[in-house]
């Protein structure tokens, strides 16, 4: 009990020297054994530690953490869920000790967790995952707010870094926090079944709360539209759609990678054939669902029923790995060269339309970029040799050139403040309800 109250002391000392000369909190925190479970956002900054320090809940962290000479043993103290990136089994190991935990009547401290996984701005609340969910337990939504004039607070994985952002808060003479701790959410039993019907109610409360608006996009759609790699996806992609329904199938984050090798070499064997959904359901070896009908309609670009299976793959791979833009084009020549090992115009085209999901792009100037020798077929080496010398090739033979063209095809912001795309903005939210729109259509 001394050592509780030392730190605490420590703690609030610490934050009183960063200008937070008081903490407004409002509502009653719950004890253990009525929500076990603290669930915390917006998420957007390390000084969301604030509510940490204040409750001593326990933390999901890496274990890693728990090396750091004396914040290792602080850390240790409030007896956090660790999470090791070396253990495959880590992820399902970490849900089962929050269960244990949950379901343990109180016994153990309340474990906090910010559900979404990611600091955003705070313009709205993306999807939350549904580990805390998970034990079914009743959970006590917690809001957190910046009240501040200017905001040197916000950290995201655009703008400013976290030493840049620790100086300006320090630069200020005051910096307000508040802290509202809202009625504990009981779960139904439907809830209890299903953690991500439990995770979106939950979120749509303490969106209300904060007074802005839900997003169905995850922290890794954002990373996608923001990859900084030599395709830089335009702002009417469809790849976004498909990352979605990726999720929405249960195709796992930590297994995706296995995944496109096994859907890659299977769709090798197809070569040429297109497939029916029937045929597309047996080869992702998934049942027949309104969720496997809508990613198959984002490639049926004919409305004739079937689909070319690569492109299957070649979107599956921008969304495993959105900066690796020539590891996914290897992929996709592999994929359409000849017995030579050669594509062509017409084959680029249908690569990179798939590679950026749009409906339209000419690939003329780039391909005659390519193909010095005007032979009308280039191979993976010309174009690697050729990207290479031109590492923004996108932007010089592609982007220049349709700017305004019918295609839609644009160019997405990257320019948006601190780690929000134009296609992550509130005004974006009802997007969800409109109808799904084909690759090629």
């Amino acid at each position: 009990r001394i050592v509780d109250i030392l730190l605490k002391a420590i703690m609030r000392m610490m934050w009183l020297a960063g200008g937070f000369h008081w903490i407004n909190v409002k509502g009653r925190r719950a004890l253990p054994a009525e929500a076990a479970i603290l669930t915390v956002a917006p998420h957007s900054s390390y000084f969301d530690a604030i509510p940490v320090t204040m409750t001593f809940a326990s933390i999901v962290m890496k274990a890693e953490s728990k090396d750091i000479p004396v914040w290792g043993t602080l850390i240790k103290y409030i007896r956090p869920v660790f999470v090791s990136r070396s253990d495959q089994d880590s992820r399902r190991k970490t849900v089962e000790e929050i269960k244990r935990r949950a379901q343990s009547d109180g016994k153990w401290p309340q474990i906090m967790i910010f559900p979404e996984g990611t600091c955003t701005n705070r313009s709205c609340l993306i999807t939350f995952k549904p580990g805390a969910f998970i034990p079914g337990v009743p959970v006590q939504p917690v809001v957190l707010r910046y009240p501040n004039k200017l905001d040197t607070i916000t950290w995201t994985w655009q703008g400013p870094g976290a030493f840049e952002i620790l100086w300006l808060t320090l630069c200020q003479f005051h910096n307000s926090v508040e802290i509202e701790f809202l009625p504990v959410y009981i779960p139904s039993e439907e809830e209890r079944k299903n953690p991500v019907l439990y995770a979106n109610n939950v979120r749509r409360v303490m969106a209300e709360a904060l007074g802005v608006p839900v997003t169905d996009y995850t922290f890794e759609d954002c990373q996608l539209a923001l990859a900084e790699g030599q395709l830089r996806l335009p702002s009417d992609t469809c790849l976004l759609e498909f990352a979605k329904l990726v999720r929405s199938l249960g195709l796992k984050p930590e297994t995706l990678e296995d995944d496109l090798d096994k859907y890659a070499a299977s769709a090798m064997k197809m070569k040429k054939e297109k497939v029916d959904l029937k045929e597309f359901s047996a080869y992702l070896e998934f049942p027949v669902s309104q969720t496997l009908e809508s990613m198959f309609a984002l490639f049926d670009e004919n409305e004739d029923g079937v689909i070319d299976i690569r492109e299957f793959v070649i979107a599956l791979s921008v969304v495993c790995k959105p900066s690796k833009t020539l590891e996914t084009i290897q992929l996709a020549f592999q994929l359409y060269q000849s017995e030579g090992g050669t594509v062509t115009e017409e084959d680029l085209a249908h690569i990179l339309k798939t590679a950026m999901g749009v409906s339209q792009i000419d690939v003329t100037h780039l391909f005659r970029a390519v193909d010095e020798e005007k032979k009308g077929k280039i191979t993976y080496d010309d174009f690697y040799t050729f990207a290479v010398l031109h590492p923004h090739f996108a932007e010089e033979y592609l982007y220049a050139d349709q700017m305004g063209a019918e295609s839609g095809l644009k160019t997405s912001s990257l320019s948006a403040p601190n780690g929000i795309c134009t296609d992550f903005s509130p005004d974006s939210a009802g997007d969800r309800r409109r109808p799904l729109q084909k690759k090629l259509n």
